[in-house]
């Protein structure tokens, strides 16, 4: 087929579940993209927390180069060596002792549920099933993992959602008290909201969480699809909160832009999910295992992540310079590369707004809710092209305020 693809395309031969931007961007190096008509943009949005390397970096080309000629898939009747190399670099990295690898955030999510239940079930028997989550929560977009997440506009149309699932508050210890006890089986949480707002939890909180969950018998489950490899500043963000969960589950820039999940945990939990319980067709396949390993091996470096907390600190620096200019954020928080900005009053529900006058003036960003204006780039984005976003990104918020 030689017929060049357009936007329209989209809306004539596609699911209408995603309203993609007009642009359609054919190559990317480092932080920067090129559409169909050669236009230059910065990126902000980093796929979605995704391209923690940016754009086509060497270290993941060659990886994938280099397993593409060798073996890409043989399903789980066999195992491979990029994946045993992988599943050993996470468990000596972290808190884990085992690893179930998959394709995705919402996969890594769905095994943690089941692993969850199925160990309760294994040690205390059927009533012990309860699921605790929280209030605007996201945990990915299986019918499972939309119930548990606590947002209900995800799972409202499609049927009786699956009971046993209760939502506290976040940051909130109180409100969740009540809601852990013996018939819980698991609490599951982000160290920070995402989709919710990008909204770290406080120390005490996850603290908290972790004395009611051995109190009760219960696991404590932390999703870090967004938060995790290198995101924070740290391998994973528990590392910086001193609190260690039983099941941690992986994606977005695990593969740096190769489709890859993972769910870790302990000893004490792994034997629940033996054999036959659970599984992935894809799940562990060599090609993906391979990029993903590059991926961890070149984040978890000193380089690499004391970079993060730099960034972090350009990011603020221009953001508040932008705000004293124009007026229309309320606050600016996050952690490492993971960063929003929450619109003032005057300006709720705008956020989304800024993102076509964005594209226009060849900036990519994110929104998290209607409400706050989110940035997740590159690890390793160079600053001459944070200044560069920043000044698009400011042009493209002048604009906005002129039109309020």
């Amino acid at each position: 087929m030689t017929q060049t693809p357009t936007r329209s395309d989209f809306d004539q031969y596609m699911v209408p579940n995603y309203a993609p931007q007009k642009a359609i961007p054919v190559r990317g190096e480092g932080s920067r993209l090129w559409d169909q008509q050669g236009k230059e943009y910065i990126d902000f949005a980093g796929g979605i927390a995704v391209n923690a390397l940016g754009h086509c970096h060497p270290v993941l080309v060659d990886a994938l180069k280099d397993q593409a000629d060798k073996l890409w898939h043989l399903a789980n009747v066999y195992t491979n060596e990029p994946a045993l190399k992988l599943a050993r670099s996470l468990v000596e990295r972290t808190f884990a002792d085992k690893v179930y690898l998959c394709n995705s955030g919402g996969e890594a999510n769905e095994a943690a549920l089941k692993l969850a239940r199925r160990w309760a079930y294994d040690h205390h028997g059927e009533r012990k099933n309860r699921i605790v989550s929280f209030g605007k929560s996201f945990h990915g977009r299986t019918f499972f993992t939309v119930s548990v997440g606590g947002q209900p506009k995800y799972s409202q149309g499609f049927g009786p959602v699956p009971g046993g699932i209760v939502h506290g508050d976040f940051n909130d210890l109180d409100s969740v008290r009540d809601l852990i006890d013996a018939d819980t089986c698991a609490v599951m949480v982000e160290p920070m909201q995402g989709e919710g707002g990008i909204i770290p939890a406080d120390p005490e909180f996850l603290k908290g969480l972790r004395e009611l969950c051995d109190a009760n018998d219960a696991l404590l489950i932390f999703d870090e699809v967004q938060t995790g490899v290198g995101r924070t500043g740290s391998l994973y963000a528990y590392m910086q909160y001193g609190v260690a969960p039983d099941i941690l589950t992986t994606a977005k820039a695990l593969g740096g832009g190769f489709p890859v999940g993972a769910m870790l945990t302990t000893d004490r939990v792994a034997p629940s999910l033996g054999l036959g319980t659970h599984g992935s067709t894809y799940g562990g396949n060599a090609l993906a295992s391979a990029v993903a390993l590059a991926a961890v091996e070149h984040i978890d470096t000193p380089e690499v992540l004391e970079g993060v907390a730099k960034r972090h600190d350009l990011f603020r620096e221009h953001l508040e310079t932008i705000n004293r200019k124009h007026g229309v954020f309320k606050e600016v928080r996050g952690m490492g590369l993971l960063i929003g900005a929450e619109m003032r009053p005057e300006y709720e529900g705008r956020a989304k707004d800024i993102l076509p006058l964005a594209i226009e003036e060849g900036l990519m960003a994110l929104v998290a809710g209607p409400n706050v204006l989110r940035m997740a780039p590159s690890l390793v984005i160079p600053e001459a092209d944070i200044a560069e976003g920043m000044a698009r990104l400011e042009r493209a918020i002048a604009r906005l305020v002129a039109d309020q």
